[in-house]
């Protein structure tokens, strides 16, 4: 590597290099930030902190299908597994999923509870 250091003040206050090295110190420097973003996520999975869901369950939410519904068939709940552990009734959570009655903030936060999912993965 061929760098020019200038000084000032008996100091090294800029390293001066041929732009082909430079781009090639960039290209390495993404590499390493490219590295430690996905030690990162990787240590994210392993710990659980985050969870990987399936392509289909995404683009069903995102074509407007019940995200409430989608998890429960993803955590493999049946509606009334899922309404007793969210402290509420069958037919309750049937008019949530079918669109047919919106759910208070406190019963979306308990579906949220027993799905264990964020309630922002439930509304919008």
């Amino acid at each position: 590597m061929s760098v020019q250091i200038i000084k000032k003040d008996g100091q090294q206050v800029f390293a001066v290099l041929p732009i082909d090295e430079y781009q090639a110190l960039l290209e390495k420097a993404e590499m390493l930030d490219n590295v430690a973003a996905y030690d990162q996520a990787k240590t994210e999975l392993t710990s659980h902190s985050d969870e990987i869901v399936p392509a289909k369950m995404v683009e069903a939410i995102l074509a407007g299908k019940n995200p409430v519904r989608i998890w429960r068939k993803h955590r493999g709940l049946s509606q009334v597994e899922l309404a007793e552990l969210a402290g509420i009734s069958q037919a309750y959570l049937a008019q949530i999923e079918n669109g047919k009655r919106e759910g208070t903030l406190a019963t979306y936060k308990a579906i949220a509870d027993a799905l264990s999912v964020d309630l922002d993965d439930l509304v919008e």
